[in-house]
């Protein structure tokens, strides 16, 4: 019989060659899943996938709150000021002050490996590297190997060069006007009372009752001053008195040169002089009379 040479003949199904290369259907869109890299929410450094901290800065993600990549970073560390209001980031772990160091400072008075400030969680430590000017801290100086915590508002000197530890944003605050006048930024009171204070010869009211003062803005009066303590003390309106409290700020309150000690409550009076550092507080009396005696303590 002769074979039709249009006919299709069907044969056995192939066997299948383990070294064939087969190929399938390709992969959904919906499958397809992006790997991206990990930014930091503080220094915004792009970080390989499964880092669990920063290579950058070193920043623990696990410790951060959810990031934002083209916001506002969820995790602020501290900085330190100069006098000039320039700000110099911290990193967690050390950081080495000086004109060699992780954190550039140019001044002669400063060596060039001259003290070291750790940030560890939110705590804030600061030692001194073999200076040849020294390192202080609140006004004293620092022994070899001694490490001595900082709070926030606090100063570092070395060597006569003053860095003062903040949050980022608050340099603006700390720099003097042209007028030479600290500038006195006051939250709206809900009472007005009737006495206010002259800081510097800017008025500010006060409120009745307790008028929390110092340089952290969540104070009822913000005194922008590198002397004057985030938390400071306080300015407590009762009636037609006023009466001043220091709650344990770093460079002290005078009142007409006498230094208060902590806690202590004093009676202000409208011819007293209170000072802070460069800063010069004054009461204004809406009714003056009875209010040139001498301040008295409580």
């Amino acid at each position: 019989m002769t074979q039709d040479p249009n006919r299709t003949i069907l044969g056995a199904p192939p066997t299948l060659d383990p070294n064939r290369t087969i190929l399938g259907t390709a992969p959904s869109l919906n499958a397809t899943q992006t790997i991206k890299p990990v930014q930091c929410p503080v220094c915004k450094t792009f970080n390989p996938p499964g880092v669990i901290y920063c290579v950058d800065c070193g920043l623990i993600f696990d410790r951060a709150l959810p990031p934002d990549a083209f916001g506002a970073p969820a995790v602020q560390l501290p900085v330190l000021i100069d006098p000039q209001g320039r700000e110099y980031p911290l990193r967690m772990g050390a950081n080495v002050l000086g004109r060699q160091g992780d954190l550039i400072v140019e001044d002669t008075r400063v060596s060039r490996r001259h003290a070291q400030i750790d940030l560890e969680g939110s705590e804030v430590w600061a030692s001194d590297l073999g200076s040849t000017n020294g390192t202080k801290v609140r006004g004293q100086a620092l022994a070899a190997g001694q490490r001595v915590q900082l709070s926030h508002g606090e100063t570092v000197d070395l060597g006569g060069w003053t860095l003062t530890l903040a949050m980022p944003g608050e340099a603006a605050k700390t720099q003097m006007p042209v007028s030479n006048k600290t500038a006195a930024i006051q939250a709206a009171p809900s009472i007005e009372g009737s006495a206010s204070l002259e800081i510097n010869g800017e008025k500010v009211t006060l409120k009745e009752g307790v008028n929390r003062f110092g340089r952290r803005a969540d104070n009822d009066v913000v005194i922008a001053d590198p002397y004057v303590s985030g938390s400071h003390g306080t300015f407590e309106l009762i009636g037609d008195e006023v009466y001043l409290i220091d709650t344990g700020s770093s460079n002290g309150t005078l009142v007409n040169d006498a230094k208060l000690e902590f806690n202590q409550k004093t009676r202000l009076s409208a011819t007293d002089v209170v000072r802070i550092g460069t800063v010069e507080i004054r009461v204004l009396y809406r009714n003056s009379e009875n209010h040139g005696r001498d301040h008295g303590e409580l």
